[in-house]
């Protein structure tokens, strides 16, 4: 999400954001909303944009080159764009042009934005979000096959918003064999591409996941092929099997996952330290007597969650992450 907006003495008179991928980026459409009578006013104003405009040509004209020809003397930009394209040509060119150029306005908060583009182009990886949720006493599931449903119908709802709000959901063998989950967008949306992790290719062909309905990744140690909408990816094992699968998810330009678990999956995402955000759905209400413990959250930095009826919800940053 980039935003920009044109103030002239403390009016806005221009405001746009990057809608979407491939259209127009923030500053065109600023610049575009600004009313007739308001277009001599450009040439004196400020325009303030979070991100650095881009200098290259890709899907649009560059961002810069227009800035430019409008005439904007000043320009305040919230954060410098670390991608390769970019990385400061941007600046350079305004610069290079006689503009005057502020950087590194409410810096961090542009960072916050847009974490998951910063994480995949400064760390090669996609942003990764662990998600669970658990009983009172800490139990991610129930004994045996037993499937335990912990969060109330408002907090489901809410989880299908956090699906569409990221490229990839994941989940495990053992989740996958008996939870059944189709892993879509219920209530409409984007939708994510679906991924399993089925080391042995066990899974039966009857389970939501694998119907073909939608594009669906397997990561598993047999076979590197596509069948319609399933893809299967391969990966060596268990020992990186981290590791691998971030690197094909790059590969694949997806941005961001979200793990669902199981509790084997998300304490290997852990162990590797391969996480950047936890969100930790506690039902306060129920307890149960056996199963399968949630995983533990150490040296996390506990961050503002979402305001909810029922369910308790809290979200955890991984300040340790690796790249």
């Amino acid at each position: 999400m980039v935003g920009a907006v044109l103030v002239h003495h403390d009016r806005i008179i221009g405001e746009g954001y990057h809608q979407v991928y491939g259209q127009a980026h923030a500053e065109v459409n600023c610049l575009e909303s600004v009313s007739v009578e308001d277009k001599p006013l450009i040439q004196e104003s400020t325009l303030y944009v979070s991100l650095e405009p881009c200098a290259h040509y890709g899907k649009t004209p560059p961002c810069a080159d227009r800035i430019i020809s409008e005439g904007i003397r000043q320009v305040v930009i919230g954060i410098r764009d670390p991608f390769l394209e970019v990385d400061g040509k941007g600046i350079e060119k305004l610069k290079n042009a006689g503009i005057d150029v502020e950087t590194g306005v409410l810096e961090e908060e542009c960072r916050r934005l847009n974490k998951r583009f910063f994480t995949f182009h400064e760390q090669k990886r996609p942003y990764v979000i662990l998600k669970w949720a658990q009983t009172a006493n800490g139990y991610i599931s129930g004994k045996g096959t037993e499937r335990l449903m912990i969060s109330n119908s408002l907090t489901q709802r809410l989880v299908h918003q956090w699906r569409g709000e990221e490229a990839v959901i994941l989940v495990g063998t053992r989740t996958a064999l008996l939870d059944d989950p189709a892993l879509t967008n219920r209530f409409g949306g984007t939708q994510p591409l679906r991924a399993v992790v089925d080391l042995d290719l066990k899974l039966p062909g009857s389970l939501k996941l694998l119907d073909g309905s939608h594009p669906t990744l397997i990561f598993n140690s047999q076979k590197e092929e596509r069948s319609g909408n399933l893809n299967f990816l391969k990966v060596s094992g268990k020992n990186d099997l981290v590791r691998e699968i971030l690197e094909h998810l790059y590969a694949l330009k997806k941005t961001s996952l979200l793990v669902e678990g199981g509790a084997a999956l998300l304490g290997s995402f852990m162990q590797a330290g391969a996480w950047d955000e936890a969100r930790v759905i506690t039902n306060d209400a129920l307890v149960v007597e056996e199963g399968t413990l949630a995983p533990i959250l150490t040296d996390a930095e506990r961050i503002l969650g979402p305001d909810w009826v029922g369910d308790r919800i809290e979200f955890f940053k991984n300040n340790q992450c690796y790249s």
